[in-house]
């Protein structure tokens, strides 16, 4: 019996048919977007797919498409009510009816999507971040550095156009207080599926500073709430964790804290809250030092004037006892002068006795000790030349000895080397041509080249022969 046959067409539009009876009415659908494209006409194709959460494995996946007329509403829609942009890595509950085309193949047509169900999975997934953190025992690292007293070196995490940095920056800048920071831009996205991986990059050049920087600030000023989903990164809080400088956010928000709010060091609502907290607590510190200033004052106030009136009785004190001291010391140096003028005359005498003395004893034996210096050093010098002249003699005989040595093996070798070259011409007149001609030898010649085997010869060839007194021209007959 024939088996029944199909074109793939045929095939097709059967399983078309059994889809539609299959999957008649809409079907709620739990997925994650994978691939997003935004087609130029206003439709949105869509890769969905559903992931081990254990493995992280594909288990499945199905193209999708919102045709452009529902596009319009559900994505406004969508992030008006969850705060997060319509993007790849969204896990989302979708109204879809199941449709198959012949061409192109099995597809999922969104017709509506449940926002509440995106917000509890971003909810969920920023809870399984801090329990991450407090897992790794992270969570507080940055909390616990100490803020300096007064951070006045500020690195900034933003992007240069964000709406609240120069403002950020001119409120540091034209204080009350004529306090002076500096700060320095690190550039980075702050919104989009990139915001994550460029602040971290921003963190990573400042960690090469982290012995300059005081504080770092990340701020976003305004902007749309759906772009703070990009704070709820675990990398990125775990990376504010670790870095050893106190991070203070200020990212224009007061209904969530994301996850990097949850680590910062401090979070404040917007970049003009930060600023205000920085130029509060420098001005806080410059009126402890005012009020510590006064206490100083007066308290250096008292104790000079009590330390005025202690030296005051001090030096009352000192003058009466410095008179007493005087008085004696008077009486004692005019003893003293008394037993000088007597006993000076006679000391004097003897000492001058000995000088004489030893002047004398230095003389006489000055003279003798040049004496047999002088006689030494002539002794030394004859000793020298002797020496000298013993060394010339030696060295001259060698050298004569040498010259002689020298021209007798010169008259050797020129010998041997012209007895060499007279036999090196003998062989060379052997070996002439013209000398072996002569022992009757010849030499036979084919247009011009020199016959060496019978073989290169043929019936008919013109010969040369080359003799000693001449050529002979011959044409060979036989061979």
């Amino acid at each position: 019996m024939a088996t029944a046959q199909l074109s793939l067409s045929e095939l097709n539009n059967q399983i078309k048919a059994q889809l539609d009876d299959a999957f008649p009415a809409l079907m709620w659908i739990k997925a994650e977007i994978s691939e997003l494209n935004n087609n130029r006409t206003g439709h949105c194709y869509l890769e969905l797919v559903e992931v081990n959460e254990l493995t992280k494995e594909v288990v499945a996946r199905c193209r999708a498409t919102i045709w452009s007329y529902t596009f319009r509403m559900l994505k406004p829609y969508f992030e008006t009510t969850t705060g997060q942009a319509f993007s790849e890595g969204l896990k989302v509950l979708v109204q879809a009816k199941v449709e198959f085309h012949p061409v192109y193949g099995l597809s999922l047509n969104i017709r509506d999507i449940d926002p509440s169900y995106t917000m509890g999975d971003m909810a969920r997934k920023r809870r399984e971040i801090i329990l991450q953190l407090e897992e790794d025992g992270v969570l507080d690292m940055n909390k616990e550095l100490e803020l300096p007293l007064v951070p006045q070196r500020i690195a900034i995490i933003s992007s240069p156009t964000a709406a609240g940095l120069q403002d950020f920056q001119n409120q540091l800048a034209d204080n009350a207080y004529h306090i002076h920071f500096y700060t320095k831009l690190f550039p980075a996205i702050m919104q989009g599926k990139d915001a994550a991986a460029s602040i971290i990059i921003a963190l990573e050049q400042i960690f090469q500073y982290e012995y300059f920087f005081d504080v770092v600030v990340i701020i976003r000023g305004g902007g749309a709430q759906i772009d703070l989903a990009s704070f709820d990164h675990y990398e990125l809080a775990y990376h504010i964790t670790q870095l050893p400088i106190p991070v203070i956010t200020g990212i224009g928000h007061d209904k969530d804290e994301t996850a990097v709010d949850l680590v910062a060091h401090t979070k404040l609502k917007t970049p003009t809250a930060v600023a205000e907290f920085l130029i509060g607590g420098a001005a806080a510190f410059e009126q402890m030092l005012d009020e510590l200033k006064e206490r100083f004052v007066t308290e250096v106030e008292e104790r000079l004037q009590t330390e005025k009136e202690y030296l005051q009785r001090t030096l009352q004190n000192m003058r009466q006892g410095v008179r007493q001291i005087v008085g004696q010391e008077n009486n004692r140096f005019e003893l003293t002068n008394l037993k000088l003028e007597r006993s000076v005359p006679s000391f004097l005498k003897s000492k001058k006795q000995q000088l004489q003395q030893h002047k004398y004893q230095v003389e006489k034996l000055g003279t003798g000790q040049l004496g047999e210096q002088k006689h030494q050093l002539d002794r030394k010098l004859d000793n020298l030349y002797f020496f000298i002249q013993r060394q010339f003699r030696i060295k001259r005989n060698q050298l004569g000895q040498s010259q002689q040595e020298l021209k007798i093996r010169g008259k050797n070798n020129l010998k041997v080397q012209h007895n060499k070259l007279l036999h090196f011409e003998g062989q060379v007149r052997l070996v002439d041509p013209e000398n072996v001609l002569k022992r009757g030898y010849s030499l036979t010649y084919k247009n011009g080249q020199l016959i060496k085997s019978v073989g290169n010869l043929y019936i008919g060839d013109e010969l040369v022969t080359q003799l000693a007194d001449g050529k002979v021209t011959s044409k060979l007959t036989k061979k």
